[in-house]
C-alpha cells in the first residue's frame, strides 16, 4: 500500500469541499439485501474477464436434504481428524509453516513441506503450478472432479504475539491464517486418502500461492489447476466466528475490491490557467458523488481517495498531482461501471482545469471482483456442516467488504467459500487477519480438516457416475 505525504494548498480544496456539501449532501446505505439485479447501463461494462460458463444460481427452490451418503460417514470422517496422531500431524505442519512465512510467489518452503507431506501420506500431485502452486490428486481419477482450495501466502507484518512458534522472519508473518489453510486441507488430504476406497469420483486439492497480492488464483486458472472441475470449496478463518462455527451464505459474501492510481498533468506546460491543484481537488469531490448520488442505495459501493502527492514547494503550482485510492462493491455490474465512471470523471474532471489525466487500475495485480456463492454450493456446504457438527455449529454469515481472489474460480465455476471461526479469548484468537497480534485457536485444525473432507466425499456421492 502506498503511504504518501500529502503537500497540497489547502484553500481551494476546502472551499470546494464546503461547497459540496451544501450542494450535495452525502448519503449512506448498510443495506446489503439487494446485490444481483440486473442493473441497466448506460454505457457497456469493462470487464477484462470472461463471463461465467454458466448461470450462477441464487434464487433456487431446492430443499436442504441429508446426505444419501452411509450415517456412519459423519462419526468416521470426525473421528479420523480428531486421533491423536492426526492432530499432532496438523498442528506441526501449521506451526512450521508459521514459522518460516513466505509472501507471495516466494512459497518455496511452504510449497515443499505441501509436498513433503503428500509424499508422506501417498497423494499424487502436479508441481509447480503458479510458479510454488501444487494440486494433489485423491480418488477414482474419473468424474465427478471437485477442487478444494488453501492459500500458502504470508504478509510483510512484524509478529508481535510472543509464543513458542513465532515466525522467524523479520517483518513477515502469517497474519491471515493461510497457515492454518494448509494445514486443514493437508488433515483433509490425510483422511481422504484413507477413505479413498470410498470415493465415487476425484477430488483435486488446490494449494495456490500469492492470494494477498499477485492474483494467485487466476494463475493457477491459466495453468490448468480447474482442469476436468465442476465444483471448488473453500474456507477462511474468521476472528469474528466462534471457534469450529461454520459460516456462509448464499449469494455475494465478499466485495469486488479494486485500486487505482491516477496522474494528472497540465497539458500546456506554458499555460498559466492549468491548474493540478484544483483539478484533483475536484477529482476527489467528483469521485465521492459517485456513492451519493450515482449509486443504488441498497447496493452498498464505496470509493475513497487515500493518497495525494503534488509538490513539496509552497510557492510553484505543480504541473503533475498524482492521486489513488480503492473502489469496493457486492454486484458486478456495479463493481465494473464503477470502475469506469472512476475513469471518466477523472479524465473529464482534469480537462475542465486545463490539464490531462491517466488512470492505472493495477488489474494483473490487485483487481477482484465479488466473491458469489453459488446457491446450490452454498446448500451444500451447509448441509455437510450441519450434518457434521450440528445445527448449533453453523451461522448464516452478513456480507463483508472484504475481497478474495477465490472470485476467479467463482466466476468459471459453481463455488462456494465458507468461514471456519477461531475465536478463542483464552487462546488470544481475538484479532482480526492483517493485525500483528492476530492468532488462531488451533483446537479448529481438526474440525476444519473434517469439514474440507465431508464436503468433497459428499459432493462426489451426491454426484457420482454411473461406473464411478
Amino acid at each position: 500500500m502506498m503511504s504518501p505525504n500529502f503537500h497540497l494548498s489547502l484553500a481551494p480544496l476546502l472551499c470546494l469541499l464546503f461547497l459540496s456539501l451544501l450542494l450535495s449532501p452525502p448519503s449512506y446505505s448498510t443495506s446489503l439485501s439487494h446485490f444481483d439485479e440486473d442493473i441497466p447501463l448506460s454505457r457497456p461494462l469493462l470487464s477484462p474477464f470472461p463471463p461465467p460458463p454458466y448461470k450462477n444460481n441464487t434464487s433456487c427452490d431446492h430443499p436442504i436434504t441429508s446426505s444419501g451418503t452411509n450415517n456412519g460417514w459423519k462419526e468416521e470422517i470426525l473421528q479420523m481428524a480428531k486421533r491423536e496422531e492426526a492432530v499432532k500431524w496438523v498442528k506441526e505442519a501449521r506451526r512450521s509453516i508459521h514459522e518460516n512465512p513466505e509472501l507471495a510467489y516466494e512459497e518455496i518452503k511452504t510449497s515443499q513441506l505441501v509436498r513433503d507431506r503428500l509424499d508422506e501420506i501417498g497423494v499424487g500431485y502436479r508441481y509447480p503450478l503458479a510458479r510454488t502452486g501444487v494440486v494433489a490428486t485423491i480418488g477414482t481419477g474419473r468424474p465427478p472432479i471437485v477442487a478444494l482450495r488453501a492459500d500458502m501466502d504470508a504478509l510483510p507484518i512484524q509478529e508481535l504475539v510472543e509464543w513458542k512458534y513465532k515466525s522467524k522472519v523479520e517483518g513477515k508473518m502469517h497474519a491471515c491464517g493461510h497457515d492454518a489453510h494448509v494445514a486443514m486441507l493437508l488433515g483433509a488430504a490425510r483422511i481422504l486418502k484413507t477413505r479413498e476406497n470410498l470415493l465415487k469420483g476425484t477430488v483435486k486439492l488446490l494449494f495456490q500461492p500469492a492470494e494477498e497480492a499477485g492474483i494467485g488464483a487466476k494463475r493457477m486458472i491459466e495453468d490448468g489447476a480447474l482442469e476436468g472441475v465442476e465444483a471448488i470449496f473453500a474456507a477462511h478463518v474468521s476472528s469474528q466466528e466462534q471457534s469450529s462455527i461454520i459460516g456462509s451464505r448464499h449469494g455475494p459474501l465478499l466485495a469486488g475490491c479494486g485500486f487505482f492510481k491516477a496522474i494528472i498533468q497540465v497539458s500546456n506546460p506554458d499555460s498559466t490557467k492549468a491548474g493540478t491543484i484544483l483539478a484533483a481537488s475536484t477529482v476527489v469531490i467528483s469521485l465521492q458523488n459517485l456513492v451519493s448520488r450515482e449509486a443504488d442505495p441498497l447496493d452498498s459501493q464505496v470509493v475513497s481517495v487515500g493518497m495525494i502527492n503534488a509538490t513539496d514547494q509552497h510557492g510553484l503550482l505543480p504541473d503533475e498531482v498524482v492521486l489513488g485510492g480503492t473502489f469496493r462493491a457486492f454486484s458486478n455490474n456495479s463493481f465494473y461501471q464503477l470502475r469506469q465512471r472512476i475513469e471518466e470523471v477523472i479524465v473529464a474532471q482534469s480537462r475542465v482545469y486545463g490539464c490531462e489525466a491517466s488512470v492505472d487500475f493495477f488489474e494483473d495485480e490487485s483487481f477482484y471482483p465479488p466473491t458469489v456463492n453459488d446457491k446450490l454450493m452454498y446448500e451444500h456446504v451447509k448441509n455437510a456442516a450441519v450434518d457434521l457438527l450440528g445445527p448449533e455449529n453453523y451461522n448464516e454469515a452478513p456480507p463483508v467488504m472484504g475481497s478474495e481472489d477465490f472470485t476467479f474460480y467463482s466466476q468459471v465455476l459453481p463455488s462456494a467459500f465458507f468461514y471456519i471461526g477461531v475465536r478463542n479469548e483464552s487462546a488470544g484468537s481475538i484479532h482480526q487477519g492483517h493485525s500483528p497480534y492476530f492468532m488462531i485457536d488451533e483446537g479448529v485444525l481438526p474440525v476444519g480438516a473434517a469439514v474440507h473432507a465431508a464436503i468433497a466425499e459428499r459432493y462426489l456421492a451426491e454426484n457420482k457416475r454411473a461406473g464411478s
